[in-house]
């Protein structure tokens, strides 16, 4: 017992002498790295982007950091963030949450990815980044920012001044910038408080990352940067976290940052930490329709083995093993015939006949299972590897691909839908659920206690600061404190049309954003609209009610949450869309005479109906008068002539 408590205190030392803000774990001189399988422009797909750590790195080893992480066991209750997931695994290639940011909070959508370590938002003092969802991360306006000083564990910018960071992803893009450390915020749902955590404000995106709606990436992988990792080193949360992806056709989804209490009937396969940088399963069959794939276990444990990654939109095989796949696939078809896919881009192998209804697909595609080390089968629906085909209605491509000549397995999201997914990474297991994700707060219980109190303040440690502020514990407050009549909301919507009759098109997306947005259709009003090429740029208004001159603050609030947080959701007909630079205005000032128009105008429409009513009572009247003097022939007025009287 003295040997273990020496040795933890030794174990604790070596970690605190090591600034846990290490910025290198990407080291470009040796990537590793997925590559697509295939090129081409327009697939929404994200890929690993982590960089394993070079040999004479003055990180701590993965060894040391394994051990680390035993040293916070899942003996107390803790709080956990519950997190609500949105957008679009196909639509948008991946899935968002929500993050707060700073003092007051800053909020930022975030690509959920398990294959990045850090977490990144655009910085106000970007001079290469796109336009995203929010607005960049202001350092400034934040009581709470520091920025992480140099040091000898991390890179450092040119006055030597501060961390840095860089990030470069396999399709090309990149992100850089500084780091830097604040209260993080997670949300109404979440019963952990606001933590203090290290992040990357970004000075320069390029390529998708640069493109995308989004504003940056969470990471949730294994590193001293990553969210997971600071907020278990911090006390806070379990040695775990889960993921929920939406079904076919549904988007959306669930976070939780913590432990849970998991189902009986989870399906879970070991994770081995010290196999790869990445969250591997032990996958040793594959199963078609009920039948085993003629091929050894050893063809998924080539080079990083089989990887699960949240930031992958479908997945990826070695060569072997999709050729085996697709062709058990294919042999089980019946009552559909292939087509082409819908990007000429790539070679999709797609089936058209099928139907529209996602609930049917079984009756026509076979079920795939995956079975992990141990025996454990993972039962994949259709829509578990197929995609919708975006231009013939009722058919479906495959979502598996193989994986050039990588000999890694590479499982994306597509595998994981309607999965609720967790990494307990205490116990180096990854389990597996079958679930409805878009319903998942009432079937699943998930655990922790109330928000522990906190400790007195260690001013030697920055990360124990306790935050003046607090998160959102009510929904987002877009409404301005004090602004109690919205006379107009404002937004803008970009969009892509190949059909030639484009201007019906966008006509007919008044009523359709309507429709998402629950007001009337009178009151959605196109405003603008340029375009390039076949984007096309438009401007809305969304006005009261006629009857009305304002909106109140909770349909305002309602209208532009639907707006800010991905709640619109139109036909595929529209292919890639998203609405942002929203506004508000208030009722617009009116004089005496504007504000009584309407009465003004009503009783002038009342004069001048009595005054043509007059006019015809009097015209009536004169022409009866004149209708009964009798006509006299003029022979008829002769009459005898008379003597004059005498005067």
């Amino acid at each position: 017992m003295p040997q273990f408590t020496v040795l933890s205190i030794y174990v604790i030392l070596i970690f605190l002498s090591q600034l846990y803000v290490s910025a290198v774990d990407d080291h470009p001189n040796h990537p590793v790295i997925l590559r697509p399988p295939h090129s081409g422009s327009n697939r929404h797909t994200m890929f690993l982007p982590l960089f394993p750590s070079p040999p004479n790195s003055s990180r701590i080893s993965s060894g040391d950091a394994i051990s680390r992480r035993h040293l916070h066991k899942s003996d107390v209750s803790r709080s956990n963030a519950r997190m609500a997931l949105h957008d679009d695994l196909l639509l948008n290639g991946y899935y968002t949450t929500r993050l707060w940011i700073g003092s007051p909070p800053q909020r930022f959508a975030l690509i959920v990815d398990t294959g990045s370590t850090v977490t990144y938002v655009p910085c106000s003092t970007c001079q290469h980044c796109g336009k995203h969802q929010d607005p960049k991360f202001d350092p400034d306006s934040s009581s709470t920012y520091k920025p992480v000083k140099c040091n000898v564990d991390c890179s450092c910018d040119n006055n030597r001044e501060q961390c840095t960071y860089e990030r470069q992803y396999a399709e090309m893009s990149s992100s850089s910038g500084v780091l830097g450390e604040d209260i993080v915020s997670f949300g109404n749902q979440s019963d952990l408080p606001p933590q203090r955590a290290v992040f990357g404000c970004e000075n320069r995106e390029t390529g998708d990352l640069y493109s995308q709606h989004a504003d940056g990436i969470m990471g949730l992988g294994r590193g001293d940067l990553s969210i997971v990792d600071q907020l278990v080193d911090g006390g806070v949360i379990s040695n775990s976290f889960s993921l929920c992806y939406g079904g076919m056709d549904v988007g959306g989804g669930a976070m939780v940052l913590g432990g849970i209490s998991p189902p009986s009937d989870i399906v879970y396969s070991r994770s081995d930490p010290r196999r790869s940088p990445y969250y591997n399963v032990k996958l040793k069959e594959l199963h078609v329709a009920g039948k085993r794939l003629p091929l050894r276990s050893s063809v998924f444990d080539g080079k990083h083995g089989t990887i699960l990654d949240s930031g992958t939109t479908y997945a990826y095989l070695p060569e072997a093993a999709f050729v085996a796949f697709k062709l058990a696939i294919m042999k089980e078809l019946h009552g559909v015939h292939q087509i082409k896919g819908p990007d000429p881009s790539y070679n999709d192998i797609c089936f058209a006949g099928a139907g529209s209804d996602v609930s049917q697909l079984s009756k026509t595609f076979p079920s795939v299972e995956m079975v992990f080390g141990k025996g454990q089968k993972l039962l994949l629906a259709p829509e578990n590897y197929l995609f919708r085909h975006s231009k013939v209605s009722g058919a479906y491509c495959l979502g598996v691909f193989q994986n050039g000549k990588d000999p890694t397995t590479l499982l994306g999201g597509i595998i994981v839908r309607n999965t609720f997914v967790t990494y307990d990474r205490e116990h180096e297991k990854i389990g597996f659920w079958k679930t409805n994700c878009s319903e998942i707060w009432e079937t699943l219980h998930v655990s922790g206690g109330p928000p522990q109190s906190s400790s007195p303040p260690d001013k030697s440690n920055p990360t124990a600061d306790v935050s003046p502020s607090s998160p959102p514990t009510t929904s987002p407050q877009y409404i301005p404190p004090g602004e109690t009549e919205v006379g107009s909301i404002t937004f803008y919507m970009s969009v892509s049309l190949n059909d030639t009759d484009v201007k019906s098109e966008i006509t007919e997306l008044a009523p359709l954003i309507a429709q998402e947005l629950h007001v009337n259709s009178s009151q959605v009003h196109l405003l603008n609209s340029t375009s390039e090429g076949n984007d096309y740029v438009t401007e809305w208004s969304v006005t009261p009610p006629e009857s009305a001159d304002f909106m109140s603050n909770a349909t305002a609030s309602n209208i532009i949450s639907r707006i800010a947080e991905g709640g619109v959701h139109l036909p595929k007909l529209y292919g890639k869309y998203r609405l942002y630079n929203w506004d508000i205005y208030p009722p617009a000032k009116r004089s005496w005479r504007h504000k009584y128009y309407v009465v003004g105008l009503a009783v002038s429409m009342l004069a001048l109906v009595v005054g043509l009513s007059s006019m015809g009572t009097w015209w009536f009247w004169r022409h009866k008068q004149h209708s009964n003097l009798q006509y006299k022939p003029v022979d008829s007025m002769v009459v005898p002539e008379q003597e004059l009287q005498p005067l």
